[in-house]
């Protein structure tokens, strides 16, 4: 999501009132009848400042594509990340604010034109007075539209029409290691829990077929309620993109966690989305002595792979896996627009 930058209260009024004093400076050296100079300059300080404030509010929300325009993955990082109630009550603020300017501009102009002209000065004032009250009122909605700036940079970039490949399994198993091996991602690998703080994608050509294989974030063996926002990034990627998951297991135990609970978790997210295909990969087999022991957690053998992907071991069966998916349709169903702007 691409939010312009968010400027304070004070950057907006003094851009406001700077471009509102160039012009009535302007109106300064123009000919006009002295009962009606000063109500012309006031006029159009008053005027002009509403204007440039009122602009930069729109450039924001124009900026801010409608939350239930996007794609459910998006409205749900959004709402992970961010959320989306926050969002639009935050650009609810700023609708807001550029209505009363709206208004203020209006109910100035005529008062400063009806008035006589030594009034100008007073009511001008009067003006910025309540301008300033209006634009400090929504500081709060800025302050978050900065946060939710610095933290939607990083979203990820989905490609709707390819065929999605979604990796998953505990962390530390080796899924950032898979990706970089199948794809021309270059994620970060590091031999710690959570190396991997956000989605990372890598995309790949088989056959003429666009590939689109994402890394997601070490999930836990917990009920996704008490799941924590990395985690749930995970989840939103399964649910809306997976035409296929490759579940990883870490065959040696050395990420941490026994291969019990590591099925366990498999058989929580074969339940969660049961219309996806799951594929097994045992990982790090070139740490696996005795082999026989993981035979009680392959449910189906053809859909099995023992891999060793930091030394590229089962690669090749990978891939002609990754030819057999067909991306699966999905019903996106479209809201009605409501005439509330958020």
């Amino acid at each position: 999501m691409m939010i312009p930058t968010i400027p304070t209260p004070d950057e907006i009024l003094d851009k406001g009132f700077s471009r509102g004093k160039k012009q009535a400076d302007l109106m300064r050296s123009q000919k006009i009848p002295k009962h009606l100079k000063g109500k012309r300059i006031e006029e159009r300080r008053v005027v002009t400042s509403c204007q440039v404030i009122k602009d930069k509010l729109k450039s924001i929300l124009d900026a801010v594509p409608e939350i239930e325009s996007l794609h459910p993955f998006y409205q749900d990082y959004i709402d992970i990340t961010v959320g989306v109630d926050d969002m639009k009550q935050a650009l609810g603020g700023l609708n807001w604010a550029y209505g009363i300017i709206t208004q203020l501009e209006k109910e100035y102009g005529a008062k400063i034109r009806k008035n006589p002209s030594e009034k100008a000065t007073a009511i001008q004032k009067q003006a910025y007075g309540r301008i300033a009250s209006v634009i400090n009122k929504i500081k709060k909605d800025l302050d978050f539209l900065d946060f939710a700036k610095q933290n939607l940079r990083n979203m990820p970039t989905i490609d709707f029409d390819a065929t999605t490949i979604v990796i998953a399994g505990f962390p530390n198993v080796g899924k950032s290691t898979l990706l970089r091996q199948i794809t021309e991602a270059e994620p970060q690998v590091a031999n710690y829990p959570f190396t991997t703080k956000g989605i990372q994608i890598g995309h790949t050509e088989m056959h003429w077929k666009h590939i689109q294989i994402i890394d997601t974030p070490g999930l836990l063996d917990r009920p996704v309620l008490e799941m924590n926002d990395i985690e749930m990034n995970a989840i939103v990627a399964l649910e809306h993109l997976a035409d296929a998951i490759l579940f990883i297991f870490d065959a040696s135990e050395t990420c941490g966690f026994h291969m019990e609970n590591q099925y366990n978790l498999l058989k929580q997210i074969e339940k969660i989305f049961s219309e996806i295909p799951v594929y097994y990969l045992f990982n790090k087999m070139d740490l696996v002595e005795d082999r026989e022991h993981l035979s009680e957690y392959i449910d189906d053998e053809d859909k099995s792979i023992f891999i060793s992907a930091i030394e590229g071991e089962g690669i090749d069966e990978i891939n002609k896996v990754l030819r057999r998916i067909k991306k699966i349709e999905r019903d996106i169903e479209e809201e009605d627009d409501d005439d509330e702007y958020y």
